[in-house]
C-alpha cells in the first residue's frame, strides 16, 4: 500500500520548524505523501473540528519547501469554500513550485455553520463541487473560464490526480464519475466492504472499474493500530492509507514512521526533483 501521514496541523500549537522537521522525517522514512485537512472558519472552543487549525494550503506549501520527493495531498479541500478559479490558481502554483507533487483531495463539505460564515451555499454544495472539479481540470489543461486562465500551469498539467472524498452514496458517485480515486475515512475496516460494493457499482455504471483508480483510506491510529488492520485493508483492495496520528507528533517520530513504512510495504516510485523549483 502507498503510505501517507498527516502533518501536525491542528489541535495544538506547532511551529514552522516542527512542521518542516516532521515532513523531512517522513521523507527520510520513505513515506509516500504528506497530507493536510481543510477548515477555515471555526468557532472559538470548537472540538470537532478543533478550533486551533492552520490553513491547509499554507501548511502544505511549507512542507513542500522542506522536502523534494514526497507527494502533497489535501484530505480534503472543501470546494464550495473557494471560488473555483482561485482554487485552481493556488493548486497550480503549489504543483508547479513543488515539481509536480500535488494530489488534490476534494469534497463538498459537511459543517453547515462554516458554510454560513463563508457565505457559501450549503444546499448547493454538491453541484458546486462538481463544477469546481471540472473548472480546475479545464484551467490546468490550458483552457479558460469566463475568459480567465491559469499561468503558470501545474507541472502535471491537467493530470493532477483528483481524489474525491465522502462516504455517502453521493460522494462515492462523484468519485466514480469525476475522480481518479476515492478518499474516505474509516475507523473500522470491516465497514469498508459495503462502501466498496457501492463504489464498484458506481464505477461499472459509468464504464469504469478499479483498474487505474485509487482507493484511499484515512485512519486515526498509530503503528500498533495499523498493524492490526493492514492485512484487512490489503485484502479489501485498498491502494493507499493515510495515517492521522492521534498524538499529532509521536514521541519516537522516526521509529514510528519506519514501522508504518514496513507495515505498508515498499514505497512507490517517486518523481525526480524538478530543476525548475
Amino acid at each position: 500500500m502507498r503510505l501517507g501521514v498527516h502533518l501536525p496541523q491542528f489541535r495544538r500549537s506547532t511551529s514552522g520548524a516542527e512542521i518542516a522537521a516532521f515532513a523531512r522525517a517522513a521523507e527520510k522514512a520513505s513515506v509516500d505523501d504528506l497530507w493536510v485537512s481543510d477548515h477555515i472558519a471555526l468557532s472559538p472552543g470548537s472540538q470537532r473540528p478543533p478550533a486551533r487549525f492552520h490553513d491547509a494550503l499554507t501548511v502544505l506549501t511549507w512542507a513542500a519547501a522542506a522536502t523534494t520527493t514526497c507527494r502533497l495531498g489535501t484530505s480534503v479541500l472543501v470546494a464550495p469554500y473557494r471560488h473555483p478559479v482561485a482554487m485552481a490558481k493556488s493548486l497550480a502554483s503549489l504543483d508547479a513550485l513543488s515539481g509536480g507533487r500535488l494530489v488534490m483531495g476534494v469534497a463538498s463539505g459537511w459543517l453547515e455553520h462554516e458554510f454560513a460564515v463563508l457565505g457559501a451555499d450549503f444546499g448547493a454544495r454538491g453541484p458546486a463541487t462538481d463544477a469546481a472539479i471540472a473548472i480546475c481540470r479545464r484551467l490546468w489543461g490550458g483552457g479558460t473560464y469566463a475568459g480567465a486562465g491559469v499561468d503558470p500551469p501545474p507541472a502535471q498539467g491537467a493530470d493532477v490526480p483528483v481524489w474525491v472524498g465522502g462516504n455517502s452514496d453521493a460522494g462515492i458517485r462523484r468519485a466514480a464519475q469525476l475522480g481518479d480515486g476515492w478518499h474516505t475515512t474509516a475507523s473500522d475496516p470491516s465497514a469498508l466492504g459495503p462502501r466498496l460494493t457501492v463504489l464498484d457499482r458506481e464505477l461499472a455504471r459509468v464504464g469504469r472499474d478499479r483498474s487505474g483508480f485509487v482507493v484511499s483510506v484515512r485512519v486515526r491510529t498509530d503503528a500498533d493500530g495499523f498493524a492490526c488492520m493492514a492485512q484487512r485493508l490489503t485484502d479489501l483492495g485498498v491502494d493507499h492509507v493515510l495515517v492521522d496520528h492521534a498524538a499529532i507528533v509521536p514521541d519516537d517520530l522516526a521509529g514510528e514512521l519506519v514501522r508504518l513504512r514496513a507495515l505498508a510495504g515498499d514505497p512507490v516510485s517517486r518523481p525526480a526533483p524538478d530543476s525548475r523549483r
